[in-house]
């Protein structure tokens, strides 16, 4: 494992990707940075945190061999080591919303960008974005629906120990996939996921509003919704939001 802290960054992913390409990275190098200036979520949305208050880091990993089909899978990894990280800190209602934040209650707190590099049918290697707000306190008034562990807590948590737990769960949950073992990975994931059977107001991209409960994730890590009429349909990153 290789650490790099940096005082400031544009991106974390991009400053793994731009060294990858002069160097060959060993497997679980971090690049950790103060302040992150352009931050990205998924879809290109933006990761806006306050400097030297919250944790913004990339982790590069090659440890696994995964078919394309299985990327789900690796989805469901990350996310549970940040949720299992968080766990151990007894941060109340924590669950998993689809496809990789963390809230904590209905309140986000953390962002997951997940970055592949494909060769033919399998997965060769992840970037691994994580922004996760911690000692932050005040934010934006736009976004009334984030909070940190510290405005949960009351609590200042140390960023260096902090990341360490989570890149010890990462390297824990990635051994899974090493395993095989999809079927508990898809278990916890499930267990662990936001309004899972629970009736719901959803509105898709083209503004139509609708019942549905959330029933599980494809194979192809579409989110299954079960309709009013008990139909189900699936649907992709940024094709719905919860009302």
């Amino acid at each position: 494992m290789k650490i790099i802290k940096l005082n400031a960054t544009n991106s974390t992913n991009s400053f793994l990707k731009e060294l990858g390409q002069d160097t060959a990275l060993e497997n679980f190098t971090i690049v950790v940075t103060n302040e992150q200036k352009k931050g990205r979520g998924q879809q290109d949305s933006q990761w806006v945190s306050e400097p030297f208050k919250n944790l913004t880091f990339s982790v590069f990993t090659n440890e696994f061999d995964l078919e394309i089909r299985h990327q789900k899978y690796l989805n469901f990894a990350i996310s549970l080591a940040l949720f299992n990280t968080l766990s151990s800190h007894k941060i109340p209602n924590l669950s998993i919303k689809w496809p990789n934040d963390i809230l904590s209650a209905n309140k986000k707190i953390c962002g997951i960008l997940i970055e592949n590099n494909i060769k033919g049918p399998k997965i060769n290697s992840s970037i691994i974005g994580v922004g996760l707000n911690v000692n932050q306190e005040r934010f934006l008034d736009s976004l009334n629906n984030v909070s940190s562990l510290k405005n949960i807590c009351n609590l200042e948590f140390d960023l260096d120990l902090l990341l360490l737990e989570i890149i010890k769960n990462l390297k824990k949950t990635i051994h899974l996939l090493l395993l095989n073992e999809y079927l508990k990975l898809e278990t916890d994931y499930l267990n662990a996921l936001y309004k899972k059977n629970i009736p719901a107001m959803f509105k898709d991209k083209n503004g139509l509003l609708f019942m549905g409960k959330i029933i599980g994730v494809s194979k192809y890590g579409s989110l299954q919704l079960e309709l009013e009429d008990e139909t189900i349909k699936e649907f992709g990153v940024k094709e719905i939001s919860f009302l």
